[in-house]
């Protein structure tokens, strides 16, 4: 739920999904961000991470069901962390034209 994952972010926090989109920052808007989406049915699979000091790199595929409609999201995600493991910021790559496919 949107409770949940704002939980892992820091209170100054910032969320670009995707980049070159509306940058959310601070917890309130996030949880706002991630509010349209609780509502829909979501499976996740990492395919692949990268992790280097505080920050990681990872790829995964997002399943999305919603009523009938069904889609495959597969973003690459870049994560900076805080001294006390929160999420400083988050940037998704992936665009609809190019990541996006009918399931």
């Amino acid at each position: 739920s949107a409770d949940d994952l704002v939980e892992l972010y820091a209170d100054d926090a910032t969320v670009e999904d995707p980049v070159g989109g509306e940058v959310h920052i601070g917890r309130q808007a996030i949880h706002g961000f991630y509010s349209a989406v609780n509502e829909v049915q979501r499976e996740c699979e990492l395919v692949t991470l990268r992790i280097a000091g505080n920050e990681a790199a990872f790829q995964f595929r997002l399943t999305v069901t919603a009523g009938e409609h069904r889609m495959v999201i597969e973003p690459i995600d870049v994560m900076v962390f805080d001294s006390r493991g929160k999420i400083a910021s988050m940037k998704a790559y992936w665009s609809p034209e190019d990541d996006v496919t009918p399931a």
